[in-house]
C-alpha cells in the first residue's frame, strides 16, 4: 500500500462516510453510531447527519421510524443513535460512580413501577412518585423523576421505546448475559475500539486515544480492558506518519485509492457530523479550526450559535448559520479565507439551500 498523502487522507475521511444515500437502517448500521443533540438550528443533530446519508430524508425521520427499526438510544462516545446488536458490547452496564443508598431505593421503586404498568411517560413517573427536583449537570434544576429515569436507562434496566413530542417514553428491559471471563471482557473492548475507528478514521494518533477515554462513558466498566485493546488496535491498524503526526485507520482500507473521489456539491454539515466531529482531525486537515459554540456566551462568539461547516469537493469553505421562519430559510454565512465567487458555486449552494428547505418540509 503505498504511504497516503495529507490530500489522500482529507478526501478518505470525505469519501469513507458521505457514502451514496442509501436507506435509514442501511445508513445508521454503516454509520455504526448517530451522535444526537437537542438542540434545532435548523433541526437536530441527528437529523443533520442523516439527511446528507439517507435517500429522500425529512426532519424528524429517526424519531417517526425509531419504533420501526433495530436501533435504539444509548450511550458510545457520547449520546446517539446505533444498531441494537451493539448494545452486548457495554451492557449490562456499571455505573462510575454508584447511587447512594436513597436514590437506590427510589430507583428500584420506579423500575418496579415500569414493570408493573409498562411504558411511561417521565410525567406519569412523576405524578405518581413527586420527587421533586434536583440539580442538574448544568448547575440548572429538573425533574428528579427524569434523573432517575435516565440513570435506570444508562445502567441498562430501562430502554427508550419512543418518544412523544420529543420526550423519552421508557420501558423495562432485560440484556442478555454478558461474557465476563478475561477473554470475552477483552473481545467487547476490541470490537468497541473497532466500531469507533471505522465511524471517525483516519485518525490522529491523539484523537485515538481520547475516541478510546470518550468510551469510558459508553462502557466505564471495561475501561482496563479497552486500555489494553487500544495498545494492541495500535500493532493491527495501519498506520502513518505525516508531518509529525501518527495517522490510523482499518488495515483493510486505503486511503490511497482513487475511487476516494468527492463531488462539487455543497453540503452544511452538523457540527457532530463524523466528517468534521473530530477538531483536532479538522485542523490537520483543512488548516483552520472550527468550534461549536451554542454554549458559548453570545459576544464571545465567532462562528454562530449553531454553526454548519460548508463542505464542498474537498474543501471546508466556511460555515452557515441557518434558521427557519414563517416557512422560508434565513442563512448567514462565513468563510474560512476568501468567499468563493463565480456561478458555480452561486448554483451549488442554492442547490443545497432548496435541499434544506426539502428536508425541513418534514418537521
Amino acid at each position: 500500500m503505498p504511504i497516503p498523502t495529507v490530500d489522500d487522507l482529507r478526501r478518505y475521511a470525505i469519501a469513507r462516510t458521505l457514502f451514496t444515500p442509501t436507506t435509514l437502517p442501511r445508513a445508521i448500521r454503516q454509520l455504526g453510531f448517530v451522535q444526537a443533540d437537542p438542540i434545532r438550528a435548523p433541526a437536530r443533530a441527528q437529523d443533520l447527519t442523516l439527511r446528507h446519508r439517507v435517500k429522500d430524508y425529512r426532519a424528524g425521520d429517526l424519531e417517526a421510524r425509531y419504533t420501526r427499526l433495530a436501533i435504539e438510544e444509548d450511550c458510545l462516545v457520547n449520546y446517539g443513535f446505533l444498531p441494537r446488536e451493539h448494545l452486548a458490547l457495554m451492557h449490562p452496564r456499571e455505573a462510575k460512580r454508584a447511587w447512594d443508598a436513597e436514590t437506590q431505593r427510589r430507583a428500584a421503586d420506579v423500575l418496579a413501577y415500569v414493570r408493573e404498568h409498562g411504558p411511561v411517560h417521565p410525567r406519569q413517573v412523576d405524578a405518581h412518585f413527586a420527587h421533586g427536583r434536583m440539580q442538574n449537570y448544568w448547575g440548572g434544576s429538573s425533574n428528579a423523576s427524569t434523573h432517575l429515569l435516565d440513570g435506570l436507562h444508562y445502567r441498562g434496566l430501562l430502554r427508550v421505546l419512543r418518544r412523544d413530542n420529543g420526550t423519552r417514553v421508557y420501558e423495562a428491559v432485560t440484556h442478555l448475559p454478558a461474557d465476563e471471563s478475561p477473554a470475552g471482557r477483552a473481545r467487547r473492548a476490541a470490537a468497541l475500539i473497532d466500531l469507533v475507528v471505522r465511524k471517525y478514521a483516519p485518525l490522529p494518533a491523539a484523537s485515538l486515544t481520547y475516541l478510546v477515554r470518550l468510551l469510558g462513558y459508553g462502557a466505564p466498566h471495561l475501561s482496563v480492558q479497552t486500555q489494553a485493546a487500544l495498545r494492541l488496535a495500535r500493532e493491527a491498524l495501519a498506520s502513518c506518519r505525516i508531518d509529525g503526526t501518527v495517522w490510523y485507520w482499518p488495515a483493510d482500507e486505503n486511503p490511497a485509492s482513487r475511487r476516494h473521489a468527492p463531488d462539487d456539491a455543497i453540503r452544511l454539515l452538523a457540527p457532530f457530523d463524523p466528517v468534521v466531529w473530530d477538531r483536532r482531525r479538522f485542523a490537520l486537515l483543512w488548516g483552520w479550526t472550527y468550534k461549536f459554540e451554542a454554549y458559548t456566551p453570545a459576544p464571545k462568539r465567532q462562528f454562530g450559535y449553531y454553526a454548519l461547516p460548508m463542505l464542498q469537493d474537498e474543501r471546508v469553505l466556511g460555515w452557515a448559520n441557518v434558521s427557519a421562519r414563517a416557512g422560508s430559510l434565513q442563512p448567514s454565512f462565513g468563510y474560512a479565507g476568501k468567499k468563493p465567487t463565480g456561478a458555480a458555486f452561486r448554483a451549488a449552494l442554492d442547490d443545497e439551500m432548496q435541499r434544506m428547505t426539502h428536508f425541513l418540509a418534514g418537521r
